[in-house]
């Protein structure tokens, strides 16, 4: 394959990737939260009870801007710290009943964005494109930690 097609591709990546942001947090808008909140509510549906430091880390969030996030999901009544009985300087995140109910909520919303989007693509496209860009985001992340190794030399 040519340098330019290779170009192109990751000019693709980056120019969708952009475009399904922006239609996830138009999406989302009208369900009255955001892509960020969804993203905060789907990750503690799965592990609830999850530190504020390891979900900004999962998140790769600093953690000055997750508390902000968490503080309005909070305010919400979507979501509740509790402190953690080992360590009383951290706490540990819950999602409340309405958090579950909005994030169970979303799951119909992730499914329909995901068949529009993806209407009319074959199973073994959508299986390939998969593979393709798991791989890629392991090796631009081995990738970003080797340059970050090298630069702390």
């Amino acid at each position: 394959m040519s340098l330019d097609a290779r170009r192109q591709l990751v000019t693709q990546l980056v120019e969708s990737s952009r475009i399904l942001r922006n239609y996830i947090d138009h999406r989302a808008k009208q369900r009255g939260t955001t892509r960020a909140q969804w993203v905060v509510l789907f990750r503690l549906r799965a592990h609830e009870g999850m530190s504020q430091v390891d979900l900004a880390e999962v998140l790769e969030l600093q953690p000055i801007s997750l508390v902000r996030l968490l503080d309005r999901l909070v305010e919400q009544g979507l979501l509740e710290r509790r402190h953690d009985p080992r360590d009383r300087r951290a706490n540990r995140l819950h999602l409340t009943e309405a958090g579950r109910q909005l994030v169970d909520d979303l799951d119909g919303l992730r499914d329909a964005i995901a068949g529009d989007v993806l209407r009319d693509i074959s199973d073994d496209a959508v299986a390939t494109s998969l593979a393709t860009l798991q791989e890629l985001k392991e090796r631009i992340k081995t990738l970003s930690e080797t340059k970050a190794a090298i630069a702390l030399k």
